[in-house]
């Protein structure tokens, strides 16, 4: 049974995991509401895999609490392995076997009965758009038919949380978009998404997101909350006529901590707004540059997520020395 909207699917309170003296996630606590679509981003390293698989059942913790459906982390994970759906970024798919097979061999894995079975088959069938290609072998499947069949073989136990592990990498944006809708559906359902990604476009899809980093949350929030009000520094949108040139002069300028190519313009993270229109356009004009056009933005996600990490590290390297 799904949980009403009101309630926890996910609940997480320090948890930790340490490999010896490796501190790989270091006191993550965070909660997420049934039906919500939940993003989890962070760096290749950074421990999303690690509390993701403590999550599943799969690893046991080192300290801290959790639970996910209702069920105990630490205490009850083959619950919850039978009560969560679980795609990976290569599918988890049998590329030897037809679409047929592999639903009748994720049916069998989900122990679900002949009525139920051939209902819930002919579901993910029509949702995947593979009627006619269900004697197909899966290997000769398009990236984004792969997706949608890995999809529909996750959830064909109607699972109240699902687990999706950059479900869409390497596929095309068509595809992308297509997937991203029936997230969108099963979440209207009651079903409670937990996402992994790389593209920040689809970090904007989630009610929520969490950045990890070394291990540690250092931010969680709706998008909107995170690029007004999480974020310390300001960003301010460079347009010029020799945009990489002047990339080279803005990131030598004490009052800039983060520049980059966004397009033909840059963005760039200051701690002073004020002075940074005064001063970049100053020092661009010095150097030969054109100036078109200088003000303050509402960050992007990825300025955000940038910005923080860059304040993460110099405090971690402040504390250091």
């Amino acid at each position: 049974m799904i949980a009403g909207k009101n309630s926890k699917a996910v609940t997480v309170r320090d948890l930790e995991k340490r490999f010896g003296s490796f501190v790989a996630v270091k006191k993550v606590s965070f909660d997420v509401g049934a039906g919500k679509i939940f993003g989890f981003l962070g760096p290749n390293g950074a421990g999303k895999s690690t509390t993701i698989r403590m999550l599943t059942g799969i690893l046991a913790p080192s300290g801290g609490t959790g639970a996910v459906a209702g069920y105990d982390v630490i205490h009850e994970p083959e619950k919850i392995k039978a009560n969560i759906g679980y795609m990976s970024q290569k599918f988890s798919l049998y590329e030897d076997l037809t679409v047929q097979e592999n639903l009748d061999f994720y049916s069998g894995i989900y122990r679900i009965g002949a009525t139920r079975k051939r209902q819930r088959q002919e579901w993910v069938v029509e949702m995947a758009g593979l009627r006619e290609r269900r004697n197909s072998r899966t290997g000769t499947l398009s990236g984004g038919w792969k997706q949608r069949l890995a999809l529909g073989c996750a959830i064909l136990h109607e699972p109240p949380v699902i687990f999706l592990d950059e479900p869409t990498a390497g596929v095309d944006p068509i595809s992308r978009r297509q997937f991203w809708d029936l997230i969108y559906e099963l979440a209207g359902k009651g079903v409670t998404v937990f996402v992994t990604t790389h593209y920040m476009d689809e970090a904007e899809y989630c009610d929520r997101i969490a950045l990890i980093y070394r291990g540690e949350l250092i931010a969680i929030g709706a998008p909107q909350e995170l690029k007004t009000s999480v974020m310390k520094d300001r960003v301010v949108e460079v347009r010029c006529d020799r945009p990489q040139e002047a990339l080279d002069e803005i990131v030598k300028l004490e009052i800039v901590n983060e520049a980059a190519l966004f397009g033909r313009d840059l963005h760039v993270v200051v701690r002073d707004e004020r002075a940074a229109l005064e001063i970049i356009p100053r020092t661009l004009r010095e150097t030969g540059c054109t100036v078109k056009g200088i003000e303050g933005i509402t960050p992007s996600l990825e300025d955000v997520f940038v910005s923080l990490i860059d304040s993460y590290d110099r405090s971690h390297e402040q504390g250091a020395t």
